[in-house]
């Protein structure tokens, strides 16, 4: 079993950037495929990237699509998520999840149900 934290939410404005960390413990996270999600207030929890257990192939929401950058570090156990251009939009609880089992597609890496194991979320806020 594997365990996830993320971190590095906090405030920022419009505009500018943060770098999520997920860093995770228990198993060598080069086994599992990695996903982001994010749920705003009033909103389903919704996908918003994804990266293969190398790190060859990603996969973004449309909304995030340009503007955020998934890669993960597995020697060090970590993936990240920077986020550039942020704005208030993006306003939410930020959760990182794995997946040991599935092969990795676009369709499926962007289901939350494929995800046996998250993180307990990191908040961003972003000002106008």
């Amino acid at each position: 079993q594997v365990q996830l934290v993320e971190s590095g939410g906090g405030l920022v404005q419009a505009g500018g950037s943060l770098r999520l960390s997920c860093a995770a413990s228990g198993r060598a996270l080069s086994s599992y495929v990695m996903g982001w999600f994010r749920q705003a207030p009033g909103k389903e929890r919704e996908f918003v990237s994804a990266i293969s257990r190398s790190g060859g192939s990603t996969y973004y929401a449309d909304s995030v699509k340009g503007r955020f950058t998934v890669s993960r570090d597995n020697a060090k156990n970590t993936v990240y998520l920077q986020m550039n251009s942020l704005n208030p939009e993006d306003t939410a609880v930020y959760y990182c999840a794995a997946d040991r089992t599935v092969a990795f597609s676009d369709h499926a890496a962007s289901s939350e149900w494929v995800y046996d194991y998250w993180g307990q979320g990191t908040q961003v806020t972003v000002s106008s």
